[in-house]
Formats: C-alpha cells, sequence, structure tokens
C-alpha cells in the first residue's frame, strides 16, 4: 500500500516529504521498525515516542507520524506527519493495512463496566452454533476460530487487534465476539472497525483512577457509539442498550435518531423484557417478550445480572443475523465462564463459588445472587486491587458487611500499595464485628473453607478468572479456584481422617439407664 492513500483516512494530516512511498505495516515500537514499516511516534505516561525517532529512521522507517512538526534535524531526512491525535492515525492505518477484517465478518462488541466477558462469551456461544465458527476477544481469552490463548489485556492495541482480526476471517470465523473497554474507546483501539451489533451493559463505579470522574467514563463508553453514528463505516450498527441503567437510558435518548436502537431489560419499555425470573442453584428460566411475542429462556447461569447479560446477546446475536427463535433454545446449553459466578466446589455442605466481582455493583450483585439460593451462612473473601481507584474500597467494604453473614477481607493485587493499608480502607466502611482480616490470600480461602459449616455459601470474590497476584516486587502464580478447590480436597481428607478415627476407638461401655 502506498503511504498517500493512508494519509487520506488521517485527520487534518501536515505532511512534509515524499508520499509516493510504500508502506508494509505500521508500529509504534521503534524495536519493530525496519524498512518499508511507518513508526507512530505515541506519547505514554512514562515514554514519549517522539525520543525514538531518529532510531526509527534510521532503521529505514518509511515515514513518521507524531503529534508534533519534525525537529530541525531530522526535517529534511524523512517523509514527517504531523497529526492531532496520533492513536487515531495508528488504529487507520492499522485497519487499513489488514485489508479491513471487521468489514467481512459480523462484529459484535461488548462494553459496559460489568457483563462485558460474559456477554462475550454467550455471544460467540450463539454465533458458533448458528455458523461453527467464531471468534472472541477478551478479558479471559483469544479465541481466533483455530487457536486459543490468554488474553493479556481486554482490547488489544490496534496493531494486534487487526492482526488477531485479520486470523479470525482467514479462519472462517463468520462472526466475532469482542469486549470494548473504555481504555480501548479512549485510546483509539477501536477506531476504524466497522460493527453490527453494539452492547451497552451498564456503568457503575470503576477505573476512577483513569477517567477522573464518572461523567469522564461514560464520555468515553459514549465516544465509541458518537463514532459509529457519525460514520458507520459500511454497516448498519445496532445499539443494543440496557435501558434499566440509568446511563444506558441517557445513552438512549443521546442516540435516539442517529442510529439503529434496540433496548433490554426488565422495564416495560423495554424492547426485549425480561418476565417471571426464577432461579435455583443449577440455573435459570425466565420469560422474554419481544415484538408481541414470548419466548422461554433457560440458561446455567444464576443471578438477575447473568439475565441482562443473556437477554443482551440474544438482542446482540438477533442484530449479527441469528433469529430469537433459533437463540433461544441455544442458551440451553451455553458454557461456564471461567471466574464468572463459577461454582468450584461442595464439601462437607459447604459450597463455594468464584466471581470475577471486583467493584462495588459487581460484588453487591454477586452477594444478593447468592443469599437468594437461602444458604445457612454466606461468608465473602474479598479485597481490593491496589494502584487502583481508592474511593471504592470502603464502598465495597460496607456492601460486603451489608450482604455477607461473615467476611474474610484479605489482599487481591496490592501491586505498589501495602496490603496492612488497602485492608484499613476497606474496612472503614465495614459495619458489624462479624469479619476478619487474613492478608494472606491463600490462607484466607483455606482457613474459611476449613471452619465452614453445612449449608453455607462462601464466594471468593475480586479476582475470577486471573492466575496471577501482583505484588510491588513480583508477581506470583495464583488462582483462586484452584486454591478453592484444594481447601475443599483438604477439608474431604480430614473428615475422613477423623471418621476413621472413630472408627479406630474401642466401642463405649453401655450406661447405667438407672444412673
Amino acid at each position: 500500500m502506498k503511504l498517500n492513500e493512508l494519509i487520506t483516512l488521517m485527520q487534518r494530516p501536515v505532511v512534509a516529504g515524499p508520499t509516493d512511498v510504500s508502506v508494509t505495516a505500521v508500529s509504534a515500537d521503534s524495536r519493530k521498525i525496519q524498512p518499508g514499516v511507518i513508526f507512530v511516534a505515541l506519547k505514554g505516561t512514562s515514554t514519549n515516542g517522539n525520543d525514538y525517532a531518529e532510531q526509527a529512521l534510521a532503521a529505514g522507517a518509511a515515514a513518521i507520524i507524531s503529534e508534533q512538526a519534525p525537529p530541525a534535524k531530522l526535517s529534511n531526512k524523512s517523509t514527517w506527519i504531523h497529526v492531532p491525535n496520533a492513536r487515531h492515525a495508528l488504529a487507520q492505518c492499522a485497519v487499513a493495512l489488514a485489508n479491513y477484517p471487521a468489514a467481512s465478518m459480523k462484529m459484535c462488541g461488548i462494553t459496559g463496566t460489568n457483563g462485558k466477558t460474559t456477554s462475550a462469551f454467550l455471544v460467540q456461544h450463539l454465533m458458533k452454533k448458528a455458523w461453527h465458527r467464531a471468534g472472541m476477544l477478551g478479558t479471559v481469552k483469544i479465541d481466533d476460530g483455530e487457536t486459543i490463548v490468554t488474553a493479556t489485556s481486554t482490547t488489544p492495541d490496534p496493531v494486534e487487534l487487526q492482526e488477531i482480526l485479520r486470523r479470525m476471517l482467514d479462519h472462517d470465523c463468520r462472526g466475532v465476539a469482542m469486549e470494548v473497554s473504555s481504555h480501548g474507546i479512549d485510546q483509539h483501539r477501536v477506531t476504524g472497525i466497522a460493527f453490527d451489533a453494539c452492547v451497552f451493559t451498564n456503568l457503575t463505579q470503576d477505573h476512577l483512577d483513569y477517567h477522573g470522574t464518572m461523567e469522564k467514563y461514560f464520555a468515553a463508553k459514549k465516544a465509541w457509539f458518537d463514532a459509529l453514528s457519525i460514520d458507520p463505516l459500511g454497516k448498519q450498527p445496532m445499539a443494543v442498550i440496557n435501558l434499566d441503567d440509568p446511563y444506558g437510558a441517557a445513552l438512549k435518548e443521546a442516540l435516539d435518531g442517529k442510529m439503529f436502537l434496540t433496548t433490554f431489560g426488565f422495564g416495560v419499555h423495554c424492547d426485549y423484557r425480561i418476565n417471571s425470573l426464577r432461579q435455583r442453584s443449577s440455573g435459570m428460566e425466565f420469560e422474554l417478550s419481544y415484538k408481541g411475542r414470548k419466548y422461554l429462556v433457560r440458561a446455567p447461569f444464576i443471578g438477575r445480572f447473568n439475565a441482562y447479560n443473556i437477554t443482551g446477546a440474544l438482542a446482540a446475536a438477533q442484530a449479527c443475523g441469528i433469529h430469537l427463535a433459533d437463540a433461544v433454545p441455544m442458551m440451553a446449553d451455553a458454557p461456564q465462564v471461567s471466574g464468572r459466578m463459577e461454582n468450584v466446589g461442595n464439601a462437607g455442605g459447604a459450597t463455594v463459588f468464584v466471581d470475577y466481582a471486583h467493584t462495588p455493583d459487581a460484588l453487591e450483585n454477586a452477594c444478593r445472587t447468592l443469599r437468594e439460593l437461602e444458604p445457612g451462612r454466606l461468608i465473602t473473601i474479598f479485597g481490593c486491587g491496589g494502584d487502583r481507584d481508592k474511593k471504592k474500597r470502603p464502598l465495597m467494604g460496607e456492601i460486603a458487611s451489608r450482604y455477607s453473614d461473615f467476611s474474610v477481607v484479605t489482599s487481591d493485587n496490592p501491586r505498589s500499595e501495602n496490603p496492612e493499608t488497602i485492608i484499613r480502607e476497606i474496612e472503614s466502611g465495614m459495619t458489624g464485628t462479624n469479619r476478619i482480616a487474613i492478608i494472606d490470600r491463600a490462607a484466607a480461602i483455606h482457613q474459611t473453607i476449613a471452619a465452614s459449616r453445612a449449608g453455607d455459601i462462601i464466594l471468593i470474590a475480586g479476582k475470577g478468572h486471573e492466575t496471577y497476584q501482583q505484588f510491588a516486587d513480583r508477581t506470583i502464580d495464583f488462582d483462586d479456584k484452584k486454591e478453592a478447590m484444594k481447601a475443599l480436597r483438604d477439608r474431604v481428607v480430614e473428615a475422613a481422617k477423623y471418621r476413621a478415627s472413630l472408627q479406630d476407638r474401642p466401642p463405649r461401655k453401655p450406661r447405667n439407664k438407672d444412673f
């Protein structure tokens, strides 16, 4: 592809140097530059790509894209493209150089604070049932239709993202379900991607360390829909919005008349309306009303929040071309989502669930769901991540103490912070005395399960699918599910030893009834 073709995709470019240049790739990493590759000089929090422009030119860069004018010493050495937003230019170049793979697949993007991962799993499940092959990008995994790898970020950088989408198309995926994070939107990682369905699940407090305020957090989410309403990129995208969420209602109002819209929820004005929700430990069923018809939906999930996820996924699948009447029965055998209200086992009558709930709203949803199962006691093990939004710590403490019979406050991913300080900030929002702090997360899990009683439900919240724990000086292997299953096995073993010890004891002498 010629550089002058790519320049037409950029916003207000100021070009110095020749443009009739062949381009093979684009990168924001100066170490990957070779002849034919464009170097995009991004400004990060700790590094500035402009400091590596000279190195990139020495390696044979086809051009430099930057948010600043060329320094005098580099002005005559190569083509320099000055743009107002280098991240936007990077994304547009990546899409074009991959030859627009999303245009040839049914694309479903899901954004929101909670529910993105489960919704993406469900949409991919429906796509695979209908079309055999479908891709997925999200927090837990990347599935390109042939291979599945563990994800390292919710929304990859634009170059990697386009490479993945190209592989999906080459592997005959007809559709893709992907999570769209607020960071990904704000940093233009999804710019230039044509979507068929754009799902908004909800918005609750999270990522304020990045966005600052809920208003800015919402604006970041809304920007994705606004961009597609202005330029749908050759498709007719459908905004699929949770109308029961106040931010969802605001989004619908803002987009009304600008793009195709459909809504879901329990409310009477929802297009896809949930009615008569019934739950048990093995799953749920509810009546779904849509355009005067009623459907019985069954799924192996629990929780009111999962009723939203299921319905949003059904609406998104229909927007991608899968008929609702066909999709509804497919939900009955939907796969368990790793670390999302996952039942990891039972020992001695106590049941353990692992959930990713790491925000106040998600923790409240998880606790309320498990309370509806009427446990003897609900015991919640949780913590909060270090170097992240501190405002939510006392809020999560208050929620845990309000809904749980007993709370065990422990470490999540402390990162550079002192775990004891994080725990004290969590406890500042807690009431009552039915709680204990155990800094070591493994010890917290093992001690709680060992001390549980028949009928108890134990919720291990915060890390879900994660298989690591981050500290200031190291990252260790750690998996809540594996620790819980090990603790459950230990409990079974101890119970067996106790029963064996009873059998080895000499029989008691009969008691004198007249004593």
